[in-house]
């Protein structure tokens, strides 16, 4: 796998990602392109359109031109990566696509993005069906949507966009915010053990669903513990840390510990402190030096749902 696949796909629809338009999905709904987790299928399910297929696909083209999907970035930022995946689509993948990019503010509707300054970060390249096709980005500019171009028609079951989180966080000016949430910017950058799930699954918005969707680690023998750390949305002072073992049952950890990092400074936030499985818990932080990243630390293993930072941002 490419190291960009490590980033969190700012376009997942559960990051507030939406295809907003495309030129025709006849066949599968576009909006199949940003769901979480790998497309299923079965084989011989047939609907009113055909064989039923968990990705987007177009009618089979009789005129000039191309298909296209429009996708909003759930959080606007940095693209390191993209994945085209065309799983199960074996008779009826594109031979060629091309993946372009543009920054537009505010809320433009699809045809105020028809309008837009486009630049192509993933030239046309070759497909190939049932494969995941991996093109590392360059363009160290930020954007907020992306346009999937397939040559001339055909099916497409995941679009991932990996890439680092560069949200507007002027609309917080003078409030309070979640700053471990992925999408303010925030990321996990340092984990020693990501046996079962990724670390940055504590940062996802909403709750999660199963064990899978939090971070959860492997059993230690070693006596140590385990730990990770998250660089937040930016610096700042926190007031409250929500540390939540939903679902969690019987792996959750017996205890957590908050360390604030600022350069070579250390400031503890929440000293060791028992857990309950399965509960969200709150806490509430008395420290008031500002910090950029937070050390949480588990004792002695387990998983966590989802960790919540809230503060202010220092000017």
């Amino acid at each position: 796998m490419s190291p960009f696949t490590t980033l969190p796909d700012l376009a997942l629809r559960t990051l507030g990602g939406s295809v907003v338009a495309a030129s025709d999905e006849s066949f599968a709904e576009k909006e199949s392109l940003i769901r979480p987790g790998r497309p299923g299928f079965q084989a011989e399910t047939f609907g009113s359109k055909g064989q039923v297929y968990d990705g987007w696909e177009t009618r089979r083209r009789r005129s000039p031109g191309h298909d296209w999907a429009l996708v909003r970035l759930g959080i606007p930022g940095v693209i390191r990566g993209v994945v085209i995946d065309t799983a199960w689509f074996k008779g009826n993948y594109p031979p060629h696509a091309c993946v372009e990019a543009a920054s537009v503010e505010g809320h433009p509707s699809p045809v105020e993005l028809e309008a837009a300054s486009w630049v192509e970060i993933v030239p046309r390249a070759e497909l190939k069906g049932d494969a995941e096709h991996q093109f590392a980005v360059t363009d160290s500019r930020r954007f907020t949507h992306v346009r999937l171009n397939i040559f001339p028609d055909g099916g497409v079951a995941r679009l991932r966009v990996h890439g680092e989180a560069r949200p507007d966080l002027s609309v917080y000016d003078g409030l309070s915010l979640d700053l471990a949430a992925l999408a303010n910017g925030a990321l996990v950058t340092a984990c020693s053990n990501e046996f079962y799930s990724a670390p940055n699954n504590v940062l996802a918005p909403g709750l999660a669903r199963h064990q899978a969707e939090g971070w959860e680690t492997a059993r230690r023998r070693d006596g140590g513990n385990d730990w990770l750390v998250i660089r937040l949305a930016g610096r700042g002072v926190l007031r409250l840390a929500e540390i939540d073992t939903t679902n969690l049952l019987f792996n959750a950890p017996g205890a957590v510990s908050l360390t604030g990092l600022d350069g070579e400074r250390e400031v503890e936030l929440l000293p060791r402190t028992r857990l309950q499985p399965d509960t969200p818990h709150r806490f509430r932080l008395g420290h008031r030096d500002p910090v950029t990243h937070v050390r949480v630390d588990i004792y002695p293993d387990g998983g966590l749902a989802r960790v919540r930072l809230q503060g202010h941002l220092t000017p």
